[in-house]
């Protein structure tokens, strides 16, 4: 499905409201003054609130992408959209992309 690229001032949060930002974004390409991001590298999550063992497996550390755009590619890896979908580790929940550049769309 079409979406706006994520890039490097996106805001994305996992399921319990820890901020999650890119640990490589591409330099190569940018959108709105800003490298974008692509599958592969994982985001990195900082602040999330889900309690450490025994009450619960602990906070969301990293997120995995799974899936992002079928079309647009950066240096061969596909970029990540507005729509892309990340697994966290290791609570098993999704992060949330909350906001992005509203200018480049890709598919």
């Amino acid at each position: 499905m079409p979406g706006f690229l994520l890039n490097l001032n996106s805001v994305v949060i996992c399921s319990h409201g820890g901020q999650a930002k890119p640990t490589v974004p591409n330099p190569r390409v940018r959108v709105m003054g800003m490298p974008v991001t692509t599958l592969g590298p994982p985001y990195v999550v900082a602040g999330c609130a889900n309690p450490p063992p025994p009450v619960n497996v602990g906070p969301c550390v990293i997120g995995n992408w799974v899936l992002a755009a079928l079309r647009v590619k950066v240096m061969g890896l596909p970029v990540l959209l507005q729509d892309s979908q990340a697994i966290c580790v290791p609570t098993g929940t999704p992060l949330t992309v909350v906001l992005t550049q509203m200018r480049v769309k890709g598919m």
